[in-house]
């Protein structure tokens, strides 16, 4: 099992920064990649970015402006968010997948989720 906690969601002015944080816990060295998705009210969860062996892939609503990495030492990921915009307001998910688990995507039975972080941009 892999337990996904997020932290450092909050309210920023746009044009503003932010810098999210997942701490996963338990099977860690199982996971074969780390990424997050957003989610608007009433709407479907939707990719943001994704690493996995040091390969990184964005949407192309962030890319250029997002940054995802991975501190494996201390079993966190990390998305650096920059120029936001009050379009990127929504709940943020860090989601995680297992070596043999398939593509980390939403509709992956196999993908683990955090709790979600709200982040909210106002303009």
């Amino acid at each position: 099992q892999l337990q996904l906690a997020e932290s450092g969601g909050g309210l920023v002015q746009a044009g503003g920064s932010l810098r999210l944080s997942c701490a996963a816990s338990g099977r860690t060295f199982n996971i074969y990649a780390l990424g997050w998705f957003l989610q608007h009210p009433g709407k479907l969860r939707e990719f943001v970015a994704a690493i996995s062996r040091g390969i990184t892939s964005y949407s192309d609503s962030v890319k250029g402006r997002f940054t995802i990495s991975r501190d494996n030492a201390k079993n966190t990921e990390y998305l650096h968010m920059n120029s936001l915009k009050p379009e990127d307001t929504a709940v943020y998910y860090c989601a995680a997948v297992p070596n043999g688990g398939g593509p980390l995507t939403r509709t992956n039975g196999n993908s683990y989720w955090g709790q979600g972080t709200q982040v909210t941009v106002s303009s």
